[in-house]
């Protein structure tokens, strides 16, 4: 009897409790819409595409720098079959992804997202790293050889055959440090080397078709000053003609910028997302 006794007493408040416990809850319902405008806008996604010769995980560094920053983050894993076909697939993953999106690529991976980002009114930035900005009729190949400098058709190894037809192609390992990535460490260009994605000729040769999409969507350019792969000049020219909101040649940087300057890459993505 007394726990009932107990019981019963806390559940009569003093008037004056109860008069402070209401004015408690309306001071809280008052300030939950004010709490509610102050909470900041949920940062956008950044998708990263790689292109030839590399994979998802050349992305690393500068996932490291964003993920840091609060963002989250996405590096698609491209096929690097063909422009069209990978820019569908890259399409896809745009799809399955609510909110804004700020959309990176990285040299063949630049001509995938030109393509990829078209008509989604959700991708807000295209961010090119080292990475082609073509208009319909360019090729990879075309592009690269617009001004002098490109030095990868020397580097290449042998076509593979493909049973199906088409040939891929791939770096030479020995060549592949001083070519493709001069200014990371050389045991680390190695491991690059081992593990490179290769492309198909076609791929590199496939004319651009349709409406690329930085006629229509903001674009930010990054490049290093000494790309063996695609000259600074082709990346200036690019830029220009595309009217970037930012452009930034990192000096003495290689094709792997994102890799060797992660920290400039990433700050323009931040800067891209911030707009």
């Amino acid at each position: 009897m007394k726990r009932i006794s107990a019981r019963c007493r806390r559940l009569h408040l003093p008037a004056g409790f109860a008069v402070i416990a209401m004015a408690f809850g309306m001071a809280l319902a008052a300030a939950a819409p004010a709490a509610a405008a102050a909470a900041p806008q949920a940062k956008p996604t950044i998708v990263l595409v790689h292109g030839a010769f590399a994979g998802s995980s050349s992305w690393n560094p500068v996932v490291s720098q964003l993920a840091g920053e609060g963002y989250p983050v996405i590096a698609v894993a491209n096929p690097l079959r063909g422009v069209k076909t990978d820019a569908a697939y890259v399409a896809d993953v745009l799809k399955s992804i609510q909110g804004p999106v700020v959309l990176v690529g990285h040299s063949y991976g630049g001509l995938v997202i030109s393509a990829a980002a078209t008509g989604n009114d959700n991708v807000k930035a295209l961010v090119y790293v080292a990475g082609f900005a073509p208009e319909p009729g360019e090729s990879g190949a075309t592009l690269s050889a617009k001004f002098p400098g490109s030095t990868l058709s020397e580097t290449l190894a042998p076509p593979v055959a493909l049973t199906g037809g088409g040939n891929d192609i791939y770096i030479q390992q020995d060549k592949y440090w001083k070519q493709f990535a001069a200014d990371v460490p050389e045991a680390q260009a190695k491991d690059m080397a081992a593990t490179q994605r290769p492309v198909t000729q076609a791929g590199l040769t496939e004319a651009f078709q349709g409406e690329p999409a930085w006629k229509s969507i903001p674009s930010y350019f990054i490049y290093g000053s000494l790309d063996k792969n695609i000259p600074a000049q082709v990346h200036a020219f690019m830029a220009q003609r595309a009217g970037a909101k930012q452009t930034v040649a990192v000096d003495g940087a290689s094709h792997v910028v994102m890799i060797s300057h992660p920290q400039e890459v990433a700050k323009m993505i931040n800067d891209a997302a911030s707009q």
